[in-house]
């Protein structure tokens, strides 16, 4: 995660994420928007990204985040590009065993 917040105006952080799969890539784009909703009441303004899975991008206004599989993740290197900015360290969850 990083705090972009001071270099750019259309967002404060940045989340990138990186699923091995078409398949991976969809249930963790899935996944956050599903807990964002529930636990948050917050929805994404945009999606991008849904019919390829390669690269998912989901903005919800203060923070947008990128689902990456890895030949994406590496060629873009967004990490690179915001190097400069904060790098926040993300805590550590358990997957979510409720059935849906």
């Amino acid at each position: 995660m990083f705090d972009v917040a001071d270099t750019i105006v259309i967002t404060s952080y940045f989340v990138i994420v990186t699923g091995s799969s078409d398949r991976q890539v969809a249930a963790i784009a899935d996944e956050i928007e599903d807990v964002l909703r529930e636990q948050g009441g917050v929805k994404p303004i945009g999606r991008e990204g849904l019919s390829e899975h390669k690269w998912v991008l989901l903005d919800f206004a203060d923070v947008v985040v990128h689902v990456f599989q890895p030949e994406e993740r590496e060629f873009y290197r967004l990490e690179k590009l915001w190097s400069d900015a904060p790098r926040l360290d993300l805590p550590e969850s358990e997957p979510s065993t409720e059935a849906r």
